[in-house]
């Protein structure tokens, strides 16, 4: 099936002990199943037979939300969890598992990632350290020197969006012994597939673009068969598990990804170029720029004609003061932490996503006070346009 298809159906209309099915996954709030015999519930037990037994080790709700996105990731495998950094944080407990306890990751990533390297694997000795992940010589030597258990990067970065040649790193980090971790929120999977480009687990923020109207939040792991079952076991103790309602919404959610999405991208696409034009704007991030760094990767690993909807740009002259004002002029546009949801919203690096990084390690990361990132929505371009335009020339 293809993937507009795909979205829509997989996952749902199981069967349950000959019942007819549901035509949508219902919410199963139960916590403790029960079987006609404990032989059987011995079985389930003992992963002999598929069934539910606890909700910390599966749920049918979940299981279909799971199943979804295994099938739009093309893996082995998948974890609904709390939230995107509960996911984050398995899929790294998952690749160090048996591997040394050293993660080389990306230098341009997500700030609350580099928060969690600090404050949560940090005092357990797992050592972190960053490379630019876009230059494959460095990732090269940096592989050779530090022999990671684990190698990290994002997709598409955070926010300046840059795309490292995810197959080539994959390959790096096989031959090195590595696991691949790849956070793609940004991109989903119709974007790009990277279990498919030889990353071994995929972790997505569902309260983004999977679930996409702001109303859920949790996250998903997509496991290569290699790390399905550590994956799982390790979930079986922590028990980072999404709630089922959240499942249940998640799942709603993804049925219109397609038709969100392409008109995400298409509205991002316009903006950024009607952007690069404006005389309030210095510079602007968007990955259809035909200068962009990483143009080569992106045209051979993006699916056709999508670029992605999230774009940043640089306002003349401006400082921290002066973008407050700015967010504070929007009528329309959202000023939100988030990003995926049906509406536009706007962020502020140096307050929200990079808050607690020092001013020097934003300006190494390129990300200057003037920066602001935007998630296009799919209202009316045009109403999206004109909102920036009178916020920017109230500047």
């Amino acid at each position: 099936m293809k993937f507009e298809t795909q979205v829509v159906h997989a996952g749902d209309r199981k069967r349950v002990s000959g019942a007819p099915a549901p035509s949508t996954t219902p919410i199963h709030l139960a916590t403790t199943y029960l079987y006609e015999s404990t032989a059987r519930l011995d079985r389930v037990f003992g992963h002999e037979e598929e069934g539910p037994t606890y909700s910390r080790y599966s749920n049918p709700t979940n299981d279909a939300l799971e199943e979804l996105v295994t099938s739009l990731e093309r893996g082995h495998g998948s974890l609904a969890t709390a939230s995107g950094m509960a996911a984050l944080q398995i899929a790294f407990q998952t690749a160090l598992l048996d591997r040394p306890h050293r993660v080389l990751s990306a230098n341009a990533i997500y700030g609350s990632t580099i928060k969690m390297a600090e404050q949560v694997f940090g005092p357990f000795g797992v050592d972190f350290s960053y490379v630019d992940i876009c230059d494959l010589k460095a990732v090269e030597r940096a592989v050779a020197e530090k022999k990671p258990g684990c190698v990290f990067m994002e997709s598409v970065s955070n926010p300046l969006l840059r795309v490292g040649r995810i197959d080539e790193i994959a390959r790096l980090a096989r031959e090195a012994g590595a696991a691949l971790v790849v956070d793609s929120t940004f991109a989903t999977p119709m974007l790009m597939r990277p279990i498919t480009l030889g990353a071994n687990l995929v972790v997505h923020s569902a309260t983004k673009y999977l679930a996409g109207h702001g109303d859920v939040l949790g996250g998903v792991v997509v496991s290569d068969q290699e790390h399905y079952e550590a994956l799982r076991n390790l979930a079986r103790v922590a028990g980072p598990v999404l709630g089922p309602f959240e499942s249940y919404l998640t799942m709603r959610g993804i049925k219109t990804l397609a038709v969100r999405f392409e008109r995400q991208c298409a509205n991002a696409k316009r903006l950024a170029e009607w952007l690069a034009a404006h005389p309030r704007v210095e510079r602007v991030y968007y990955c259809s720029d035909a200068n962009h760094p990483d143009a080569c990767a992106i045209r051979r690993l993006f699916s056709p004609e999508l670029f992605g909807a999230i774009l940043s740009f640089e306002i003349k002259g401006a400082n921290k003061e002066t973008v407050l004002a700015f967010m504070d002029r929007l009528r329309m546009i959202v000023p939100g932490t988030s990003l995926g949801d049906v509406h536009t919203l706007l962020l502020y690096p140096t307050i929200a996503s990079h808050r607690d990084l020092s001013p020097k390690m934003r300006e190494r990361m390129g990300i200057r006070d003037s920066l602001v990132r935007v998630a296009a929505g799919i209202e009316a371009v045009e109403d999206i346009q004109a909102d920036l335009d009178q916020a920017l020339r109230g500047a």
